[in-house]
């Protein structure tokens, strides 16, 4: 009995542990998804202030560059992390599957049919 509670109690952290991964992935998303957004609007300013948008112009501002560069990196991370994230929001739902699974079968002693059984003999009441 004890070594099903302590598989559950493992289990719980278990779940705990993953669902904490997945919420700080989708918080560093949704950072970079804001920071790539602000670099955007600092690029769009850049340009109406100096009044050139062709990035291959040779008085292009070096800011501007400088912060597309960041952004499309912020992009591709974004990407990765977003991998990321889908295969840790797998790995929860396996482990919180599984935790369902072992907190079952401890809650309800089960007889080899697979029913819960009655106490004073009320199995023959089915």
């Amino acid at each position: 009995m004890k070594s099903r509670e302590t598989t559950i109690l493992l289990k719980r952290r278990e779940v705990e542990e993953k669902s904490r991964k997945v919420e700080d992935l989708e918080r560093i998303i949704r950072e970079f998804d804001q920071m790539a957004s602000d670099l955007e609007r600092q690029i769009q300013l850049e340009e109406d202030r100096t009044g050139v948008r062709d990035r291959g112009h040779f008085s292009y501002s070096t800011f501007a560059k400088a912060a597309a560069l960041r952004r499309d990196n912020l992009r591709q991370s974004t990407e990765g992390l977003r991998e990321k994230l889908a295969a840790a929001v797998r790995e929860r739902d396996d482990t919180m599957e599984q935790f369902s699974r072992a907190s079952q079968q401890i809650e309800g002693q089960h007889d080899p049919r697979g029913r819960r059984e009655r106490p004073f003999g009320l199995s023959a009441l089915r």
